[in-house]
């Protein structure tokens, strides 16, 4: 196992300090949560606007797609 290294003032360590116990978690588990949570938040931004490039302006009601 790896183990990373992050540096941050006083203040922003007690934050997190605080919510990680906040939470339930240890430090580590917090801030990994934290990093693959940002990761796939930009992926589905990727994937939403690779759809909006992708869409052809085709729209269906929920009726339509229920039917489906």
């Amino acid at each position: 196992m790896s183990t990373m290294t992050m540096r941050v003032n006083d203040e922003d360590a007690a934050v997190v300090r605080k919510y990680a116990k906040f939470e339930g978690k240890t430090i580590s588990d917090f801030i990994r949560d934290a990093v693959f949570e940002k990761i796939e938040d930009q992926e589905d931004l990727a994937a939403l606007r690779a759809a909006v490039a992708d869409d052809d302006g085709t729209h269906y009601t929920h009726e339509q797609v229920r039917s489906e």
